[in-house]
């Protein structure tokens, strides 16, 4: 391939980057697109697609359990780890292959080879080969990172192995206490590992709303997975196939596999972003954007994890689409980062949109809380312990809903539903007013009238 000149040049085969390759070349601009890996990027190769069918994979061992309280004798179930993994790796080659034919489809031109900055306009391909841009966007995404390095830590997997062990880990050590590791912890926990978690603060799930931490620790606890909080893996030592992980507190726990999910950071490494003169952002270390994903390169863009704002999937999508739409559409499009909705999907399972009580309370003079704690029907015959909760935080002023948190079976697919309400300002009296569906366990988001809390925020004297 001789040098070329293209419209956009687009770095980065994952949501955000093939988001924006595909709306630009419908836009009639030439685009070329270059990913080193595998199309799809991290949530469909090494991410939330894989992470959700094997958690999918996990939640049989719980049906199997409950379906002896409605009747079902089942035989005892083998569980066959190769065939797990071989079926999700099918499923995500699919993926990879639509995607990359998707963007071909569009118009834009893919190439397998990573590419890197000679200058502000020119990139090199790992073939050798040089490509001159008119526009170029960053969306390599982010990579696990494992902190500071202590002894062993070379026997230590991240999120991006953990999906391809040929063995199934009878015993699984977990370091972290986000979205990765509660989710991982679950999983192996439903595949039938012996699960340590281990996380440095003295709750998991930081940034969440506190009576969703205490609810989701409580729960995985009852399910059999250790938790231990206030205390790191400080090394890690290796016996053969087994390993130690040596804790902070003078403990330690043996293992088939240690694994550490406490944080990605921005894939920005060996890029040559000092050749072409691109600022990072001192505070979260992704590359520095203005409103609408701009780098201080005026013809330079970066969307998704690169940015390190808000990590997740369809906010790439979203920033992606926003860009091609500003740049090559002539329709200047913010994406709005407000009311953003997320998923934890651990066991149980966590939708959270908008603010949490805490949160609300700072920024708010009056908040009032609404809460339910319960037993859902299904664990009324099944003899399952689990509890569903579900919260509002409402403005005592406005009774407009502030945030809603929801902890337990399809939390996710709840919170989607309900975030299109949040968006559109609904209060607590429109919440009220709509028609309870019975017998369900979202019926109580609407049927929640008394609050279980009114703050009112003192005055500064």
């Amino acid at each position: 391939m001789a040098d070329i000149d293209v419209d956009l040049f687009v770095i980065g085969g994952g949501s955000g980057g093939v988001r924006a390759a595909r709306i630009a070349a419908g836009y009639g601009a030439r685009v070329m697109i270059a990913e080193e890996y595998r199309f799809g990027g991290t949530c469909v190769i090494r991410g939330c697609v894989p992470k959700k069918l094997m958690m999918l994979a996990s939640l049989v061992s719980t049906e199997m359990k409950d379906a002896a309280g409605f009747g079902w004798r089942i035989p005892e179930a083998e569980f066959d780890w190769p065939t797990l993994i071989a079926n999700k790796d099918a499923e995500i080659a699919r993926l990879e292959g639509l995607y990359a034919a998707n963007v071909e489809k569009a118009g834009a031109r893919t190439v397998k080879a990573r590419a890197v900055f000679e200058d502000a306009h020119t990139l090199r391909l790992s073939s050798g080969e040089t490509v001159s841009a008119k526009c170029i966007l960053i969306a390599t995404g982010g990579t696990p990172n494992h902190g500071a390095a202590i002894p062993g830590i070379e026997h230590v997997i991240s999120s991006n192995e953990v999906f391809h062990l040929e063995r199934f880990p009878e015993r699984i050590v977990i370091q972290g206490g986000g979205y990765i590791a509660l989710e991982f912890a679950s999983i192996f926990n439903g595949l039938g590992s012996d699960v340590t978690l281990i996380y440095r603060g003295d709750n998991i799930l930081r940034g969440f709303d506190d009576d969703v931490r205490k609810h989701v620790r409580g729960e995985m606890e009852k399910a059999g997975i250790t938790l231990l909080t206030s205390c790191t893996v400080d090394r890690v030592e290796r016996h053969d196939d087994l390993f130690t992980a040596h804790l902070s507190n003078g403990s330690s726990v043996a293992a088939d596999q240690v694994m550490f999910a406490i944080g990605r950071h921005p894939s920005i490494k060996g890029l040559g972003l000092e050749k072409a003169g691109v600022a990072l952002d001192p505070k979260s270390g992704g590359i520095a954007v203005d409103e609408y994903s701009r780098t201080n390169v005026p013809h330079i863009y970066a969307v998704g994890d690169v940015t390190h704002r808000f990590n997740l999937t369809p906010v790439a999508i979203r920033e992606g689409h926003a860009f091609a739409d500003t740049v090559f559409g002539n329709k200047p499009t913010r994406v709005d980062r407000d009311d953003i909705p997320t998923a934890v999907f651990s066991q149980p399972q966590v939708g959270t949109v908008g603010l949490t009580e805490e949160v609300a309370r700072q920024r708010y003079e009056r908040v009032d809380i609404y809460k339910a704690d319960f037993r859902p029907i299904k664990a009324t015959m099944s003899g399952s312990t689990s509890r569903v909760l579900m919260k509002l935080v409402v403005d005592g002023s406005t009774d407009h809903v502030l945030g809603c948190h929801i902890v337990g079976p399809e939390a996710a697919e709840l919170t989607q539903v309900v975030a299109i309400a949040i968006k559109m300002n609904a209060t607590k009296a429109d919440f009220d007013a709509t028609m309870a569906l019975h017998p369900t366990s979202a019926e109580e988001l609407v049927t929640m009238r008394t609050p279980s809390a009114r703050h009112v925020r003192q005055a500064a004297e």
